[in-house]
């Protein structure tokens, strides 16, 4: 019996030349990732073994993004905990507010998270990474802490649930569509503790954005990690950024899954997810009459380049609906100026947005847009329980950027065809390909 692309990761890394699931391995980190808010208790933990260096300050990544720029006092001395420990231990990869980004964006981006690596983070989303063919997953800061010292850490290797989509997507359907319509099939819970891993042509289709969009979902439905085999654009994206080795694995033909769920990508509209699990999805179109107090387009799901070049498309020429706050939070100083280059940055000012600096802001009600009791916000980031934004009497319901857009103009939630024409589909998909 072959191994799947999970099992092979977990086996390199532990030494090993087979793994089975449910197996307790002993593996090596080719990285480590915490942030303002999971960083104190790691550095705490770190000092309470007694240790007096990390194990490889190339291989830890720090990046205040959760409440920075500070929010307030305590955000303050996180940050500043979180700096002081970097300059302590000559953390190289340590990035300051005007040079950090969404640290799920970033590390990628700066092609410190490469295909073939086993990633912790203590952060829930690092599964995010599993778009480029690695291992990654989130761990507690006392894990972390321990981490940081032997550059070791202990996992039970989980079991793989395949998820196979082919067919071709329709109008403005994402990656985001894509999970959200997963995570509703399957629920909260449909993947607990399992590797899940994606495949098929609709897949092998989609831009690199798309994929961390879909990986950086897998906990939401309980997931270990979420896995996409790398291929050529994944070549193309990490042959430009990578700073070290890296290595593709793939599944063998007779790995053992524990499920295997084939997905016509046609039958995937563009989705909505209503307060208060990202599970309870619903077809945009079967949604009427859901006002709007505001509308968020960013976060580490939706703040790439594609997702505001979407929202651009939607918005160029319309205005905000003047009941409706539209947030946008380019996920990263890169995609910022990339985004400004293009014009994204106008055409969304000019519809009436606000454009912060990279932060994750709103997402976890953190701060830059958080709710009052009673509003309700459609938002493109991953979470939309109770209190997420703010009050927990305010409601949060989750789209992909073109539904955001749309509906951060009709201030209500509708479809994109609601506020453009077809031919803004047919436009948008021809620059795509150019």
């Amino acid at each position: 019996m072959g191994m799947t692309i999970t099992e092979k990761i977990l086996a390199a890394h532990a030494g090993l030349d087979k793994v089975e699931p449910g197996e307790i391995v002993q593996v090596r980190v080719d990285g480590l990732l915490a942030n303002d808010v999971t960083a104190p208790g790691a550095i705490e933990q770190f000092r309470l073994v007694g240790s007096q260096k990390v194990f490889d300050p190339d291989r830890i990544f720090l990046v205040p993004d959760h409440f920075a720029p500070n929010r307030d006092i305590p955000s303050a001395e996180q940050c500043k905990l979180l700096r002081e420990f970097a300059y302590e231990q000559g953390i190289t990869n340590y990035f300051e507010v005007g040079r950090m980004g969404i640290e799920h964006a970033l590390l990628p981006e700066e092609g410190l998270v490469l295909p073939g690596d086993l990633i912790i983070g203590a952060d829930s989303h690092t599964c995010t990474y599993g778009a480029l063919g690695a291992f990654s997953t989130g761990v507690g800061s006392t894990d972390l802490g321990v981490a940081m010292a032997l550059g070791e850490t202990w996992l039970k290797v989980p079991s793989s649930i395949k998820f196979v989509v082919n067919g071709t997507l329709n109008p403005w359907v994402f990656g985001k569509d894509i999970i959200l319509y997963i995570i509703g099939m399957i629920g909260v819970d449909g993947a607990l503790y399992k590797a899940m891993e994606f495949a098929g042509e609709a897949i092998r289709n989609l831009s690199m954005d798309s994929r961390f969009s879909i990986t950086n979902m897998a906990i939401e439905a309980g997931g270990k990690s979420g896995i996409i085999e790398p291929d050529e654009k994944t070549a193309a994206y990490v042959e430009a950024r990578a700073k070290r080795p890296y290595k593709f694995y793939q599944s063998d033909p007779d790995a053992n899954y524990e499920k295997v769920h084939s997905l016509q990508a046609e039958k995937i509209d563009l989705q909505v997810a209503l307060p208060h699990l990202p599970s309870n999805v619903r077809s945009v179109y079967q949604i009427n009459d859901v006002e709007l107090d505001q509308v968020v387009i960013g976060s580490c799901t939706n703040g790439r380049l594609e997702d505001l070049r979407v929202a651009a498309a939607i918005l160029n020429g319309k205005k905000v609906h003047p009941k409706v706050r539209l947030l946008v939070f380019p996920a990263t100083q890169k995609i910022y100026l990339q985004a400004l280059k293009e014009g994204l940055i106008q055409t969304l000012v000019e519809s009436g947005a606000a454009v912060s600096t990279p932060t994750c802001g709103p997402c976890l009600g953190g701060h830059s847009g958080v709710l009052a009791k009673g509003e309700r916000a459609l938002a493109t980031t991953n979470r939309n329980f109770i209190g997420r934004m703010g009050h927990s009497e305010s409601e949060v319901y989750l789209s992909g950027p073109a539904v955001a857009a749309a509906s951060a103009v009709a201030g209500r939630i509708v479809p994109p065809e609601e506020v453009v024409p077809p031919e803004r589909w047919r436009d948008f998909k021809n620059k795509l390909e150019e």
